[in-house]
């Protein structure tokens, strides 16, 4: 590294972070740039970045920022950053969400989300969502955490409030990831079918066609036949994907009457478990967050 030191830009990108990440680091921990040359920003020296390559990679382990933050700042100069502590046992006040084999980033958020920590899940999912990418970050470490809030709801009828907390944390961060230039029309129209109020995988899909460059409208949860027409009709959309949670809020005709409408999309697909199967003629079938991805990337293409 030059006798100047690194700017913030350059320890992100070797990092894998997001400047602002580094800057909230800074304003809230103290793990900031500690070379000031006269009329210039302060920089990165060596033992700054061995500082925060110990909070990046035990924040993604699931330790929460202000442990993580806190074991950095004590290591001593001559440590080296692979020297890292054993993960915190807190586990929420002895409640735990059952995850089975899972990444540390999910028992780490598993762990956030029983504490109502919503600072330390949006660290934990910005920091994956940088490292890994949306896809990967949805599906190693979010979704295994809202599955097991769903179990462990529906067998203690408990815990709603940890539900609301992380769905709020999800929903945060994937809005916060890097949207296209505004000037390039959106193609993609995504909805919830009618009565379906689950709308973070749509939230997923958006953030992660944003990653490979596709703008896209989400429209939400619960649209109705005649909003969706109307919506299709006003911006004439390439790929049109509606998302099913469960068998009671999917209806095939809604599908159909997209696919067969008088001036319909290159792509109907239908994404999400509670479609039923066979789906109308035209519909496209979509099994996963990547294929999705995927699928419509090449529609739009």
């Amino acid at each position: 590294m030059a006798g100047e030191g690194l700017t913030a830009g350059a320890v992100a990108r070797r990092l894998g972070v997001a400047v602002t990440t580094l800057r909230t680091w800074h304003q809230r921990y103290g793990l900031g740039p500690s070379e000031h040359v006269p009329g210039h920003h302060r920089r990165y020296n060596g033992q700054d970045l061995d500082r925060l390559q110990v909070m990046r990679r035990l924040t993604a382990q699931g330790v929460t920022p202000a442990e993580a933050a806190a074991w950095a700042q004590r290591m001593p100069l001559s440590a080296s950053p692979d020297d890292l502590p054993a993960r915190s046992a807190r586990d929420g006040g002895g409640h735990a969400i059952p995850l089975g084999p899972a990444d540390p980033a999910a028992r780490g958020l598993a762990r956030a989300a029983m504490r109502l920590d919503g600072p330390a899940m949006r660290e934990i999912l910005e920091t994956v969502i940088a490292e890994r990418g949306v896809v990967r970050a949805w599906d190693e470490v979010a979704m295994p955490v809202l599955i097991g809030i769903g179990e462990r709801y529906e067998s203690t009828q408990r815990f709603i409030e940890v539900e609301h907390m992380i769905s709020r944390a999800v929903t945060e961060v994937l809005g916060s990831v890097t949207r296209p230039d505004s000037s390039i029309s959106p193609k993609v129209l995504l909805a919830a079918a009618d009565e379906e109020q689950h709308t973070l995988p749509l939230e997923a899909l958006a953030a992660a066609l944003a990653e490979a460059g596709v703008p896209c409208r989400l429209l939400g949860p619960r649209v109705p036949p005649a909003a969706l027409a109307n919506a299709i009709d006003r911006t004439g959309p390439t790929v049109v994907v509606l998302w099913s949670q469960t068998p009671s809020s999917s209806d095939p005709g809604q599908l159909a009457r997209v696919a067969s409408s008088p001036h319909p999309p290159l792509l109907t697909a239908a994404a999400g478990p509670g479609w039923p199967a066979p789906l109308p003629d035209g519909v496209v079938q979509l099994t996963s967050l990547a294929d999705a991805v995927a699928t419509v990337v090449a529609a739009t293409r």
